[in-house]
């Protein structure tokens, strides 16, 4: 990406400039300081100038000076240095208002995300085309047919398909660069408002400067990333909408900086452009949109010089929209505007350094491809040398001796090279030019059949699947493991307050809705201490804002589903939050009000797994600490000589029944202890380093000896379908890991729920537990010796683990846990954090599974970026995972269609497509070899150089790319019979011994064409170019034939590619015959007048298929597959027989298998076709006793693959 107009190259520059204006505006904000009015800098004597500000690079050249005078120096005075030099080189300084200085130093707004330009796209796309192999081989190829010595045919037989395929690759590079280009210059000529030498002026969004005044109005679209400094409410609140920053749907709240509260409309009009009025300090840009650590400092006329910090929620983002923003007073409030300071612009913005192309995955099928393309390059190397050598023996010893020949006695030193550089080009073809451009076209298909799948859309919400990655649509088919998150994923993420424990009793647990307990609505009404300090703290410990409509209902704006349940369940119980006044909040209770000022938050954080908010009881001028979080972060922290233990009980008991828990707790401040506290907290958030951790370890300074209230339960509901499609797929032998940061037994019954686990007597849960290496140690011992002895017929296994002992695990014993995970069908993760569902997914791919990780959360991305697949869903927590997914869906249930029907499609479709690119190839090249045995070895092309390009362009690509209508069998039978899948994920259709029968079918063809084509028309029969075209007719008649016989399906568009392509092909040869200077003139109109030739066609077809016919038979009648027996059921039309009662023959296998495999029972029924022996699935792979898809492996070959696994990374 270009970065505006700031080059890398600049760097030095900008900051030898920013020391230079640094002094100058010390000197300037000291000036404007010392009068508090604006006055010209010569009119003040030297000695009314303030000392220098604390953050000038003059300050810290003499204490650097100062310090290196001292001989020693203790380690803290050392760290203290190094701490500050870091600060030093991470941070930059923002001059509000000040053109002069920000103009010089940083980026102005341009955003451009072009990739091209005029001058460099031809060179660049180039380069960028010929930097891949294949690319690379066709060009060295196309490079030596221009040396006239050794080409056997004209260069445009293989120029005229390289210049054809670059073309289209280039085209679709520059459409999509012209359309970021458009996209650029719109966002970079939108109108906008800034204000300038104290007048508010319109310009466009490309000319701000980094420190300009800008203003917007209601839903205007923020152009840059602003830091609040005015809005129009009184409480210095605004709403904006992320979705398009961060995909999150909800209204976002941000907030003016204390400092700014109180700053006159008016005021801000009078500042002269030469003076700024304060100025930001503030890290280097980053693309981390969820955190802004930053320093402001204000000066008189506005605010005395004290520093004030600024965080995340003090900003607007770019290309985030205001909403709902209401002015709260008149005067400069007029226009529904609001006022802010541009802070970093252009592509230096988050969202500009957030953007970037994704990493390219690689598919299974694409690394088949490329290790056959790989062996076919060997395999020609290998035929060039062998007739190379024969090429020149032959004219040594036979080829001097023909007097036609006319060879001279002593040739040029390269001789010997000639006739194998005339081989290598006559093999060139072997491997397909077109090969790569065919796949992105059907895979982009793919991709377009996703979108355009109307029974993947959400019919609640309308949200249609998208595939925006179109390049993996195949892995889908593929996919053997499944990580997925719980909240939102697998339920609705609708939270409902169902059940409580205050004070160690239980409400609810009668009725299942705390809200209609008598009881407690008694304990309400009747003033209980304990529960309104309960209810107090659901109300306003979060972030929760109130909204009141005209007609005087309160609705609430939450950023957690979580936090949205507790107001509305306190409030429900008369407990309302009415309204929050800047740092006042209102409490309406029994029509009382109560006020509460918020002096401090603490905000949640994965890590801390709580959030506390220290407020000030207006009545009574009481500090209190209120704190809400998980059991494991609020319980330990009770203070000395509460009991927990019924709390401990109600938070497992609220578990089993699959609720979310929170606990409440409440502590009292003494004064002096806030105010102490208060200033190591506010030192720590105007730290720009590490300001998380180090607010983090002050938070735990304070959220100590707490009074424990009570524990809240909330329920999710599923979503529907989640059951069935996990057992759908389930039977398709894909496994199940749930990745959640709830509670143990709440994941535990959710998975019972939705049948991700089997209950006893059929499941058996083993749970991995521990606080301690040596726990965990013995805990993951006990696991795997229960697995390994475990037989799988049975019982169900699956294996539990929390985040701490998963932490343990992956750490020092990575390699067990390894092996447990390759035994293990099902894993339940609980309390993980987002890097470590990214280090599960990681683990996976190590041992080459293939992965597919679904989320509807920011805390997925990680997870879903890391995966060889990731889904997200389009839920309530927003579109950040969808954005960042590879496929979106609107629910986990079109997760079954988008595996069964849509991967599997997608697989079998590429798998035919890319093998018979092959064959085509290697059809032509190996008649090419067969003549050169008849003309002296020498190199000499049978076909011409026309016919050679029309044959890869068109004649033998149309047909084929109509097979992505291909069905092989119906969608409902593959709904119906999942175990199908197993086909694919073993690679049955793609792999060394399928592409070795491409490979045989091909020579075979070759040899029947040759054979017919010469004895009919060779030697003194005919010309050269009739037998060429003959030959070339019959490949064209056998392709047509073997994709008709590969055709499951058929529509009018395949019978209208199959055969139309086959009429086209001679129409375009009787045109090109009957130009005279086309070297072909009159042989297609002779050939079709005689009979023979027809006769001959006619006889290479029924050779070629005859046998590929009678095989296929035999194969279909006598030895089907499962998949065969499911087209003949459809075909015959009658009942679709369960896979289950398809009879197999019995196999016995050995009693000794791998100790790291499961063990499987003497007798099971195997599939007749067995997935490859390669398939990782086969060493762990257990489908119920319904099952009869089984692939069993030899001890030696299990063994092998283990150890490959189990590597340790």
């Amino acid at each position: 990406m270009d970065h505006g107009t700031c080059n890398q190259s600049d760097i030095s520059l900008l900051k030898r400039r920013e020391t230079k204006h640094l002094l100058k505006v010390a000197v300037l904000l000291n000036d404007q300081i010392q009068g508090c009015i604006v006055r010209p800098r010569q009119s003040i004597a030297a000695d009314e100038r303030i000392k220098p500000l604390p953050y000038s690079y003059e300050t810290k050249e003499e204490e650097r000076k100062t310090k290196t005078k001292t001989k020693t120096k203790s380690k803290e005075d050392e760290a203290a240095e190094e701490e500050e030099e870091r600060e030093s080189t991470m941070k930059r300084f923002v001059y509000i208002n000040d053109d002069e200085l920000s103009q010089d130093l940083y980026c102005d707004n341009r955003i451009s995300n072009r990739k091209y330009t005029l001058l460099n796209f031809l060179p660049k796309n180039l380069w960028e085309q010929f930097s891949r192999f294949m690319n690379q081989y066709f060009l060295l190829i196309a490079c030596l047919q221009l040396w006239s010595l050794i080409t056997p045919v004209n260069p445009a037989s293989t120029w005229g398909p390289l210049i054809f395929i670059f073309a289209v690759s280039a085209s679709k590079e520059a459409w999509d660069d012209y359309n970021r280009y458009l996209s650029d210059k719109k966002a970079n000529e939108k109108e906008v408002w800034v204000v300038r030498q104290g007048i508010k002026k319109h310009i466009q969004a490309q000319d701000i400067h980094v420190g300009n005044i800008v203003w917007l109005r209601e839903n205007d679209e923020v152009p840059c990333d602003l830091v609040l400094i005015g809005t129009s409410d009184l409480q210095g609140l605004c709403y904006v909408e992320t979705a398009a920053l961060d995909g999150e749907t909800d209204l976002k709240t941000r907030v003016i900086p204390p400092a700014c509260m109180g700053i006159d409309f008016e005021l801000l009009h009078k500042i002269k452009a030469r003076y700024s009025y304060g100025v930001i300090e503030c890290p280097n840009p980053d693309k981390d949109i969820r955190r802004f650590d930053a320093n402001m400092r204000l000066f008189p006329p506005f605010i005395d010089n004290d520093l004030c910090p600024l965080t995340i929620k003090n900003t607007i983002l770019q290309s985030c929209y205001l909403r709902n923003t209401e002015w709260a007073c008149g005067v400069a409030l007029l226009n529904h505007q609001f006022t802010i300071f541009s802070l970093f612009s252009g592509n230096e913005t988050k969202l500009g350094m957030s953007r970037g192309i994704p990493e390219p995955k690689l598919t299974a099928v694409d690394a088949m491809i490329d290790k056959l393309t790989g062996a076919i390059f060997v395999f020609q190397i290998v035929v060039v040398i062998v007739l190379g050598i024969a090429g020149n023996v032959w004219k040594d010893t036979e080829a001097r001796k023909q007097w036609y020949v006319l060879y001279p006695k002593e040739g040029p030193w390269y001789e010997l090279l000639v006739i194998p550089l005339r081989f290598e080009l006559l093999c060139s073809i072997m491997i397909p030019i077109s090969i790569k451009v065919s796949l992105d076209l059907v895979k982009s298909l793919y991709a377009k059949f996703i979108d355009w799948d109307y029974e993947m859309i959400d019919q609640e919400t309308g949200t249609p699947s998208n595939a925006t990655n179109t390049a993996i649509s195949e892995d889908l088919g593929q996919v053997e493991y499944i990580l997925t998150d719980k909240t939102g994923t697998l339920t609705e993420n609708r939270m409902i307050f169902r059940r409580c424990c205050i004070s160690g009793i239980f409400f609810g647990n009668e009725s299942g809705d705390a809200l209609k307990d008598v009881e407690l609505i008694d304990a309400v009404s009747s003033g209980s201490p304990d529960v309104i300090r309960f209810l107090t703290v659901m109300a306003i410990c979060n972030t929760v804002i109130p909204i009141k409509s005209k007609s005087g209902a309160i609705s609430y704006k939450a950023q957690s589903q979580d936090e949205d349940a507790l107001v509305q369940a306190a409030a429900r119980l008369h407990m309302v939050f009415v309204n929050k006044n800047a740092n006042i909040l209102e409490i309406n209770f029994n029509a009382s009000i109560i006020q509460y000022e918020v002096l401090d938050t603490l905000e949640f954080t994965s890590d801390r797994k709580r959030m506390s908010v220290v407020v000030k009881d207006c009545q009574n001028g009481k500090i209190l600490l209120l704190s809400k979080g998980a059991d494991e972060a609020i319980l330990p922290y009770a203070c000395s000589g509460q009991q927990t233990r019924t709390f401990s009980e109600a938070v497992e008991q609220y578990s089993q029944l699959g609720l979310r828990t929170l606990c409440l707790a409440w502590r009292e401040l003494k004064e002096d202890e806030y105010r102490e506290w208060s200033l190591l907290f506010k030192e720590a958030n105007s730290t720009l380093i590490d300001r998380e951790w180090r607010l983090a370890e002050v938070c735990q300074t304070l959220e100590h000896d707490l009074e424990i209230l009570g524990v809240a339960a909330i329920e999710d509901h599923l979503q529907d379908g989640v059951p069935e499609a996990i057992e759908t797929l389930r039977k398709a032998g894909i496994n199940f890991w749930m990745l959640t940061g709830d509670k143990q037994n709440t994941a535990i019954q959710i998975a019972l729920s939705c049948n991700f686990i089997s209950p006893e007597p059929k499941g058996q849960l083993l749970l991995i537990n521990g606080k301690t290496e040596d726990e965990v140690s013995r805990s993951l011992e006990r696991v795997l010796l229960t697995m390994r002895i475990t037989t799988s017929e049975p019982k169900d296994v699956a294996f539990v683990v929390d985040g701490w002992a998963l932490e343990i695990a992956l750490k020092h014993y990575r390699k067990a846990f390894t092996e447990l995970a390759i035994l293990s069908r099902t894993a339940i993760c609980c309390r993980v954090t987002p890097s470590q569902k990214a280090q599960l997914v990681e683990l996976l791919k190590s041992c080459d599974y293939r992965t597919l990780a679904i989320g509807d959360g920011g805390n997925d991305v990680r997870m879903i970026q890391q995966a060889d697949i990731g889904v997200g869903i389009s839920g309530r927590e927003g579109l950040q995972a969808a954005r960042a997914a590879d496929y979106s869906i609107g629910r986990f249930r079109f997760l079954k269609r988008l595996i069964l029907v849509h991967g599997r499609y997608s697989y079998n479709r590429t798998a035919f497509l890319s093998q018979y690119s092959f064959y085509k190839s290697l059809l032509i090249c190996f008649i090419q070899i067969f003549f050169s045995f008849i003309s002296g070895v020498s190199g000499t092309s049978l076909f011409n150089s026309v016919s050679l390009m029309a044959y890869n362009v068109f004649y033998t690509s149309i047909p084929v790319l109509i097979s992505v209508l291909d069905k092989d069998l119906s969608e409902t039978t593959v709904m119906q019979h999942p175990q199908i899948l197993f086909y694919c994920q073993a690679g049955r259709l793609l792999n060394p011994s399928t592409f070795a029968g491409w490979f045989g079918r091909s020579l075979f063809h070759a040899i029947v064409v040759f054979v017919i084509s010469i004895n009919a028309y060779a030697y003194e029969k005919s010309e050269m170019e009739e037998v060429s075209m003959v030959a070339l007719s019959g490949c064209i008649w056998l392709q047509a034939f073997v994709v008709a016989l590969e055709t499951n399906s058929f529509t009018v568009l395949q019978h209208l590619a199959i055969w139309g392509n086959l009429a086209a092909f001679y129409i375009i040869n009787l045109l090109v015959s009957a130009l005279p200077s086309s070297g072909m003139y009159t042989i297609m109109f002779r050939l079709c007048r005689q009979p023979y030739y027809w006769i001959t066609v006619i006889l290479i077809v029924v050779a070629g298929m005859g046998p590929v016919l009678a095989l296929k038979y035999f194969r279909y009648t006598y030895r089907p597959s499962k998949i065969n027996i499911l087209q003949q059921a459809e075909r015959l039309g009658g009942p679709i027989l369960s896979l289950g009662n398809i009879e197999s023959q019995s196999r016995s296998i050995e009693k000794d298998i791998s100790p790291l495999s499961i063990t499987q029972p003497k007798n099971r029924n195997p599939v007749f076709e067995p997935l490859l022996s390669d398939s990782p699935n086969s060493t762990r792979r257990s489908f119920g006793s319904g099952t009869t898809f089984d692939f069993f492996q030899s001890q030696s070959r299990l063994s092998s693959i283990y150890s490959r696994n189990c590597k340790d990374n």
